[in-house]
């Protein structure tokens, strides 16, 4: 079953890159999505990839409440934490978390340390006190 979350995660992001879903594009991305290289080991549990698409759905409004809010009220404030990777998370699900964070106008993932760490910038309405 993990496969075929690989597979649909690479899908749908050759099909965001080339905004072409005509059938030629369709053979073609199916034969990338094939033929890139995977991991075949652990590949992380189901219910941490059904959490990553949950939390994928609940950012698309959080992205316009913090869009509206960054419009609405002056954000001048930046501050760059470091957040940590949850354990076990494949690159697929690094690569959600990365999105998830992302997606959101108020912060975005700098860098991603081997380690277990994503650098994080956020912009802030006020500084913390």
């Amino acid at each position: 079953m993990i496969g075929y979350l690989n597979l649909i995660l690479r899908l749908v992001i050759w099909f965001l890159l080339t905004a072409n879903l005509s059938v030629a594009n369709i053979i073609i991305g199916v034969s990338v999505a094939l033929l890139l290289p995977g991991r075949l080991k652990s590949p992380g549990p189901l219910k941490d990839w059904f959490r990553a698409l949950y939390e994928a759905l609940v950012a698309v409004p959080q992205a316009y409440l913090e869009a509206l809010q960054i419009m609405f009220f002056p954000h001048q404030h930046e501050d760059v934490t470091l957040e940590r990777v949850r354990p076990g998370r494949t690159p697929g699900l690094i690569f959600l978390d990365v999105f998830i964070i992302t997606f959101t106008p108020k912060t975005i993932v700098l860098k991603y340390h081997e380690k277990g760490w994503y650098e994080v910038h956020w912009v802030k309405r006020r500084k913390a006190s």
